[in-house]
């Protein structure tokens, strides 16, 4: 920039360092364009807000391929002005997707890591929650729109178990999921770091993970409301319309010609 501008690299930096403005740094996002995305963002910030009585409300979602990578060298040991190190280059010995659900009122974790993420292994998932649970307490679980979360067979299973209430996450909203955000918590503080010679490696360590966790857990407090959330949104489309026109208009699936 500093070259295209004619400008010494000095002034750039001052520039940028005045208005708080860091081009080195970004973050990943995607506007929603679910036609039910409204309602959908109304039911999960309400279960949040205002949790139902006499009701367990369980965030669930999977981790998929999770990595178990072994570094080619240890990491130099911590010392004064030195962060953690890790080598650049691995070795991948194969990978686990993590089911995981979390209680929003206590913050518990339940987890299960499989080989594969199809409804068979979901159906597992919610056969485990339904022995966490037991009793006729009532389950609301928030899921994404996953293929394998609709499937007929998940849906039989559902029908005979009156006690799941499935409220689905609009499109491309992850973040209104709250296991996510102890998603995060595992990759940052167990598994980025970590060096695994095996899948069983990674696996237990992500059971030690979650066996920690639940001995003190941490509940996430939500506060965003829907106007609070939808004001933002419309920011953000504002500033993407005037990018790239129609680029936020909500698509329709074309019916196929008979």
């Amino acid at each position: 920039m500093a070259a295209t501008q004619a400008m010494s690299k000095s002034t750039i930096n001052n520039v940028w360092r005045s208005h708080n403005i860091k081009p080195h740094l970004t973050k990943t996002f995607k506007l929603s364009r679910d036609p039910r995305f409204l309602e959908k963002l109304t039911d999960v910030v309400g279960l949040y807000l205002n949790p139902p009585g006499n009701a367990v409300v369980l965030c669930m979602d999977e981790k998929t391929q999770i990595q178990a990578l072994d570094r080619t060298q240890p990491g130099l040991p911590l010392k004064k002005g030195r962060c953690g190190t890790m080598t650049h280059d691995y070795k991948r010995n194969g990978t686990t997707t993590l089911f995981a659900a979390l209680d929003v009122l206590q913050g518990k974790v339940i987890g299960d890591c499989y080989k594969r993420h199809r409804h068979q292994e979901f159906l597992k998932f919610l056969r485990r929650i339904d022995k966490e649970f037991p009793g006729k307490i009532q389950l609301h679980l928030v899921i994404d729109n996953y293929g394998a979360h609709g499937t007929v067979e998940v849906k039989h299973w559902l029908n005979k178990h009156p006690r799941f209430v499935l409220h689905y996450v609009p499109t491309s909203c992850s973040w209104l999921n709250l296991i996510e955000r102890w998603f995060g918590e595992l990759t940052n503080k167990r598994i980025r770091r970590g060096s695994f010679c095996s899948v069983e490696d990674l696996t237990a360590a992500i059971e030690s993970f979650l066996s920690c966790w639940n001995e003190k857990p941490r509940p996430f407090i939500w506060t965003a409301t829907v106007d609070s959330i939808l004001a933002k949104l419309a920011k953000c489309k504002q500033t993407l319309e005037q990018i790239q026109p129609s680029c936020s208009v909500q698509k329709t699936r074309k019916r196929k010609s008979s």
